[in-house]
């Protein structure tokens, strides 16, 4: 019966999902009923109005109602576990594109308002198909292809992955997302271009917990990250996307994010191959947000704060930047002095952590003052064999440029819930200013009314004296201008003679 219905508006649409989802569904067989139906008119409302070229903001917000339409059913308030199991299957058997959509729609609302749908998902294999989806025919399709990309990384960021699950991860599959950022434009607002760069970034940090945590004696073991494994090989072919992960850390605010691009940027800095992955000029930005950054945290946000200064370490000791000029070096030394304990007003007094990092990052050669001959250098803390995690990775570093064992394992171990928003002490600091100003501000006073001037005094009636009133001429006079004053004489003027002395005569 649904293949007989036509509709020719949206209204007409939201009628047959209503019907049809409120259908009965004490049974199985019934739920799978209105599964089908709302799944069936969904993908003909897709196919008829929307197109396959078309990816704005309108058109997934009318693929989002339909799904909304399920997700607020008595249907899904009822039999919600059983509903997400039959639609987690339709995503691993369905292969055309409009159900599929609705599908991805689907568990991507499902995944955002509820926490056990994306481990679920994983549990059931929907990781290797999602790889498929999105490195085959869907390629073709650029709002289902965003979608299956989002899906990916909103999966694969709040649940760890199985190492089954990794080991589907091919060169091929890295190296067709890197350049789809090569390809793509080079705005990193661009919604596209972003999500395959935070797809990236999230397999990387899936790479790094897999090889921090696995067995040694595991047949799984050793893990390759091959998202480090294609830069160290092809890095000059993609540069855009370290272009594109400092720029996106100059601008973000979400917490999980910036730690996603830190711990990459740890690996880069850490790792001989990509010691020069970046332009010198880039570096010096990211080393201006590094230290913006860390002048801008509050003091509770004390686990980023010992991120950001490990990758400050390998940025500082191992890239281009140990080169001269060397690159805010004042700034630099004036940073860790105040992280150091220097007794500012404005920090609170370091943790032993911070301490011990500021440490390392005081025993990079150019920063340190030059040493006297014949006095003894002492060994870097950071001078120690690299750990088994380190050598799963492909780092490959000699003892006097590993970090220590330690800090691959507590980058690894930083983590922050989607969503929650870096603090900034600036912005605090404003804010509070404003709040001062507001409780200073004194109101300003209304004028007070004028006294009614009395009508009657001692009960007899006053009269007004009458109006003078000054009558002015219609026309008044208009002042002349001063007359012209008469030419000067032109003619010689005679001397005068003096008059005859009489006494002379």
């Amino acid at each position: 019966m649904d293949d007989e219905i036509e509709f020719e508006s949206g209204e007409q649409l939201w009628t047959y999902l209503s019907k049809a989802l409120s259908a009965p569904h004490e049974a199985h067989a019934q739920i799978d009923d209105t599964l089908r139906s709302w799944l069936h008119l969904s993908a003909k409302y897709r196919e008829a109005f929307l197109s396959p070229d078309e990816d704005t903001e309108s058109t997934h917000e009318e693929v989002d109602i339909c799904c909304s339409s399920l997700l607020a059913s008595p249907l899904f308030h009822d039999k919600s576990e059983y509903v997400r199991m039959q639609i987690i299957y339709s995503l691993l058997g369905e292969d055309d594109f409009d159900p599929l959509h609705i599908i991805t729609s689907f568990l991507l609302l499902d995944g955002r308002h509820h926490d056990e749908t994306f481990p679920r998902m994983i549990d059931e294999g929907c990781f290797p198909k999602l790889l498929e989806l999105i490195g085959g025919k869907w390629q073709s399709d650029a709002r289902l292809h965003r979608l299956l990309l989002e899906l990916l990384y909103e999966m694969s960021r709040v649940e760890r992955l199985r190492p089954t699950d990794l080991m589907q991860v091919e060169d091929s599959f890295v190296a067709y997302l890197f350049e789809l950022i090569e390809c793509a434009s080079h705005d990193v607002s661009d919604p596209y271009h972003y999500l395959v760069i935070k797809v990236l970034l999230v397999l990387n940090e899936q790479y790094m917990v897999a090889s921090t945590t696995v067995d040694p004696t595991s047949p799984t073991s050793p893990f390759t990250n091959r998202v480090v494994k294609m830069l160290c090989l092809c890095g000059h072919q993609y540069r855009t996307f370290g272009e594109n992960i400092i720029l996106v850390l100059n601008r973000e605010t979400e917490t999980s994010l910036q730690l996603l691009i830190l711990k990459l940027l740890y690996l880069l800095f850490t790792t001989k191959a990509t010691y020069e992955y970046f332009y010198t000029n880039d570096l010096h930005v990211l080393l201006d947000i590094v230290l913006r950054n860390l002048c801008d945290l509050p003091d509770e946000r004390v686990s980023l704060r010992h991120t950001y200064l490990r990758v400050l370490y390998p940025l500082l000791a191992h890239t281009q930047l140990n080169q001269p000029p060397h690159h805010k070096k004042g700034e630099i030394q004036r940073l860790i002095s105040i992280l150091g304990g220097s007794g500012n007003a404005h920090f609170a007094p370091a943790d032993e952590t911070t301490l011990r990092l500021v440490d390392r990052v005081t025993k990079v050669k150019w920063l340190s003052p030059e040493k006297k001959e014949g006095e003894d250098v002492t060994p870097s803390p950071t001078e120690v064999l690299p750990s088994v995690s380190q050598r799963f990775l492909g780092i490959s570093l000699s003892e006097s440029q590993a970090a220590s064992s330690a800090s691959i394992v507590d980058v690894v171990a930083v983590r922050e819930k989607p969503g929650v928003k870096t603090p900034s002490r600036k912005a605090e600091k404003e804010r509070t200013e404003k709040e001062n100003e507001a409780e200073w501000t004194q109101p300003t006073r209304p004028k007070k009314a004028l006294p009614e001037v009395p009508k009657h005094r001692h009960g007899a009636l006053l009269n007004p004296p009458a109006a003078t009133v000054i009558v002015t001429s219609p026309s008044p006079t208009k002042k002349m201008p001063p007359k012209v004053p008469p030419p000067r004489r032109r003619t010689k003027i005679r001397p005068v003679m003096p008059s005859p002395d009489p006494a002379e005569s």
